[in-house]
């Protein structure tokens, strides 16, 4: 009996609220940061964090295309 209340607690899925959906707070504090002194840092760091922020910002700018054209079709 327990083995299927844990398979149903597991398939059980939680529902975002429109609020946590469309929270931005953590994507514009990875671009607006203070650096931390305690945090190691090498290129290889530097460059995974510069394409982290190139690919966030391609695709914003991929997601505006797309409701841009999907409201000028209406």
């Amino acid at each position: 009996m327990s083995e299927e209340n844990n398979k149903e607690e597991k398939t059980e899925r939680v529902k975002l609220t429109t609020k946590e959906a469309f929270d931005f707070g953590p994507v514009l504090g990875y671009f607006f940061r203070k650096k931390d002194p305690n945090r190691p840092s090498n290129f290889n760091l530097k460059v995974m964090h510069g394409i982290n922020k190139i690919s966030i910002i391609m695709f914003l700018i991929a997601l505006t295309v797309m409701i841009v054209r999907f409201i000028s079709r209406m």
